[in-house]
């Protein structure tokens, strides 16, 4: 039976990388993107390399929701018709926004980092369920380490600084995954989160640069802060997408559930406000008001 593996934002950067590692040890990886032609060229760079399966690319925007429904029902039919399953889903999608600003009515920090991989892993749980053992991969970031832990609304209380707004929002995430992975014990389908540490990608590509994505507080230790994930001093791609595909496919790691896959691609402790019961119990309240899985 083939391996079928889903990585969103797989098109450049660490989601790429990651693509390419799931191709490589014999994966049929369908990669998602916004833009058709980024899809081709990614789609192209895999062929290249004669993976046992070829590769192919799926459009989405992941910042609407309702594109990231569309993007599940295909998947979900489409395993469904084939009678392959889906082995493994990497939410590699995350975005940092320099200023404040809104998809779909929402924070969009929030919306990015944590709505959208939270609304395609809850739809497509009855096709991870059926192809199981499978595995769900969120990415995660050490930007959660600087993040406010008040999640009784979308938008934490203060002003808009979008380092601190993303680790929030991958906060949450975290949050969510390390409590689905409570849920779906006993089901085979394992979770787990992959911290890339520093990459050198298009989102940290001048974006730390400037000194106002960080509250004043922090802002006369930014320059020292921000060299963990600055393009110009952190890693390549390549090595920052190992704890992705490490937690998609270490062999040590079958029959486990609920890990943080550290920047080293070892198992790390979780942050602990990522297990704390109110932090857990807020975040699926929210992610259950501003996504709902289903429509009226």
């Amino acid at each position: 039976m083939t391996k079928t593996a889903v990585v969103t934002a797989g098109t450049s950067g660490i989601g790429l990388e990651t693509a390419l590692g799931l191709a490589g040890a014999g994966f049929s990886v369908t990669v998602v993107g916004r833009n058709a032609d980024r899809g081709a060229q990614a789609v192209g760079r895999i062929n290249a390399a004669n993976p046992a399966h070829p590769a192919r690319f799926l459009p989405a925007d992941l910042g609407s929701l309702d594109q990231v429904r569309a993007l599940a029902d295909r998947i979900a039919a489409e395993h469904a018709a084939s009678g392959e399953p889906l082995t493994v889903l990497v939410n590699n999608v995350g975005a940092m926004f320099p200023e404040q600003r809104t998809l779909d009515g929402i924070e969009a920090s929030f919306l990015v980092n944590h709505l959208s991989p939270y609304l395609l892993t809850e739809l497509l749980l009855p096709t991870l369920t059926a192809g199981a053992p499978s595995r769900i991969v969120n990415v995660t970031s050490g930007a959660v380490g600087l993040a406010k832990r008040a999640f009784d609304a979308v938008e934490p209380p203060g002003g808009y600084y979008g380092f601190h707004w993303y680790g929030r929002a991958k906060l949450a995430n975290l949050a969510y995954t390390l409590d689905l992975a409570t849920r779906l014990e006993g089901t085979a389908v394992s979770v787990f989160a992959a911290d890339p540490g520093g990459a050198a990608t298009e989102m940290t590509n001048g974006t730390l640069t400037d000194p106002k994505i960080v509250s004043p507080a922090l802002r006369l230790l930014w320059p020292l802060v921000r060299r963990k994930f600055d393009r110009s001093t952190s890693g390549p791609a390549s090595l920052a997408a190992r704890p992705s595909i490490v937690a998609a496919t270490d062999d040590a790691l079958a029959g486990r559930t609920g890990i943080v896959i550290g920047a080293q691609a070892r198992p790390v402790t979780p942050l602990r406000a990522a297990t704390d019961p109110r932090v857990v119990q807020d975040v699926r309240r929210l992610s259950e008001r501003h996504a709902p899985l289903t429509t009226t």
